[in-house]
């Protein structure tokens, strides 16, 4: 008889102890399952991975608020609520081949990681990827590979992927991201202007592509050869 698969609480403290489990269970009932995020994977994820590893030091009181947070280099760690309901939306179901642009500190990294089978993360800021790394690695997940460099292009050598994941504002949504996606598969992203995007899901299926609006937002713009200039 095959053993039981451990949950991702189990799988993390065994090398990561848990000591704001308490303050995360608040945030994820609070601020991501009352909010309408209903994937028990997901819940399980964000109920699961310390947040307080991924920001600076000086900000980890703040690890369990329900806003983003600076990490340096203009960039940001995403609100938790925001994390979920992208993840949410790519319907991960374990096994599955992701891209992510925009590494950053690598939390939503980590939960895609989780969720997945294989992760494919892209990030500009060298300095950021590297730490990102570091962290993964302490957490001992290993199933992540990420590339410094213009995330734009996405990873052809890769593709396609079941998921994609924007953690940064577009002007539009980039053809060469589309074009990586597989059938059946789902592109999360970011697209309008500096001061106000909406947050568009796009399903690439046999008859075509389909786009719907997950609501409005704000993120750091997606600068590179297929998003904002420098």
């Amino acid at each position: 008889m095959s053993r039981p698969s451990k949950s991702f609480k189990q799988r993390l403290t065994e090398f990561e102890p848990d000591l704001r489990g308490r303050e995360r269970s608040r945030m994820v009932r609070e601020h991501i399952a009352a909010r309408g995020v209903s994937d028990p994977r997901v819940i399980e994820a964000m109920e699961a991975l310390p947040r307080e590893l991924f920001v600076p030091e000086a900000l980890r009181l703040r690890a369990y608020d329900d806003n983003p947070l600076p990490i340096g280099h203009e960039q940001t760690i995403s609100q938790p609520y925001i994390v979920a309901l992208m993840t949410e939306a790519l319907k991960l179901r374990g096994g599955e081949k992701v891209l992510e642009l925009g590494t950053g500190c690598g939390y939503q990294t980590a939960i895609l990681a989780l969720l997945a089978g294989q992760v494919f993360s892209i990030e500009r800021v060298g300095d950021l990827a590297r730490d990102a790394e570091k962290t993964l690695e302490r957490l001992k997940l290993y199933n992540v590979s990420i590339w410094i460099k213009d995330g734009t292009y996405g990873w052809k050598e890769q593709a396609p992927f079941d998921g994609i994941i924007v953690t940064a504002g577009a002007p539009d949504v980039p053809q060469t991201l589309v074009e990586q996606l597989a059938v059946g598969g789902r592109l999360v992203i970011p697209v309008g202007d500096t001061f106000t995007q909406d947050l568009v899901v796009v399903r690439r299926t046999a008859d075509g592509i389909k786009r719907t609006s997950l609501g409005g937002c704000r993120f750091v713009k997606l600068v590179g050869k297929h998003g904002w200039k420098e």
